[in-house]
């Protein structure tokens, strides 16, 4: 089935959809991006979403295409127009084009470009991946230095990502200075003697929508919470872990750099926060 795309204020066919080869997402990475997992084909977390992707436009200096109103309404009516149940709705903001390729920005009324799509994920709340844990091993992390701005500059996670499979693995954590930032596409946790341990908020990470969401709900399961810089050793000693991210809500991890953790399944804190984000957000969805 052909999905029905948005790009710069159109519906298309995904077989119709086009943007400038001088788009500057395309030729400097010059872009954002969100995505909003959908559940019962509704929206987890959009406003959430909303909130950093201007935070991230305005950190660029890039204009906003549209309002948070109106991109509600198209996130709904791509959800509508797909059928989407349990999926994802990806959405993407670049500074344009005016026409040809230089490095300093284009005008500052150049138009953004806009794109969104869906994807259909049957079975996401239910993935068998989090009822067996991932595996993961730890590689350095070379990204540049503003990893708090959602950009599409993903490069170097998706080497990650291939340097896991490679190992047999599911995914990487990134090591810089000797403490683990995050995973590739995912916020990272181990929990010991009870305690949830993550790296705070800073430049070095991505303010993770749904960190800010488990994070909470932990409090208020009155779990204990430190968030502290942590080196990968110590979470290989650690009861169990997982990570947070917006496609993958809460995944236990059960091994680390060949380490297994506890008895190598997922961990009761990790099953725990996985059941209450998703039984929270369900109602709360919109």
């Amino acid at each position: 089935m052909t999905r029905t795309v948005y790009v710069n204020g159109e519906y298309l066919p995904e077989t119709e959809a086009k943007v400038s080869i001088f788009d500057r997402g395309f030729l400097f990475a010059d872009a954002v991006y969100e995505v909003t997992s959908v559940l019962d084909g509704k929206l987890i977390d959009f406003e959430g979403h909303a909130v950093r992707l201007k935070r991230s436009l305005d950190e660029l200096e890039m204009a906003e295409p549209c309002n948070k109103d109106e991109l509600l309404e198209i996130h709904r009516k791509l959800v509508e127009l797909n059928g989407i149940e349990e999926g994802l709705v990806y959405l993407q903001v670049s500074r344009g084009s005016d026409g040809d390729r230089d490095f300093v920005f284009p005008p500052a009324d150049t138009q953004p470009s806009l794109v969104l799509f869906t994807q259909n994920k049957p079975g996401l709340a239910d993935s068998p991946a989090a009822q067996k844990g991932a595996k993961i091993i730890s590689i350095d992390d070379i990204r540049w230095g503003r990893r708090d701005i959602k950009t599409v500059q993903l490069l170097y996670p998706s080497m990650g990502k291939m340097m896991a499979k490679k190992a047999g693995c599911d995914d990487a954590w990134l090591v810089e200075d000797g403490y683990v930032t995050e995973g590739t596409s995912n916020n990272a946790y181990f929990v010991k003697n009870g305690k949830i341990v993550t790296r705070p908020l800073s430049n070095d990470i991505l303010h993770g929508i749904t960190r800010k969401a488990v994070l909470r709900m932990a409090a208020e399961a009155q779990m204990e919470i430190e968030e502290r810089l942590f080196t990968i050793d110590e979470a290989k000693k650690a009861d169990e872990a997982f990570t947070t991210s917006a496609s993958a809500f809460v995944m236990p991890v059960v091994e680390i750099d060949g380490v297994a953790l506890g008895d190598g399944t997922p961990g009761p804190i990790a099953k725990r926060l996985r059941e209450i984000y998703l039984d929270e957000s369900r109602k709360a969805a919109i």
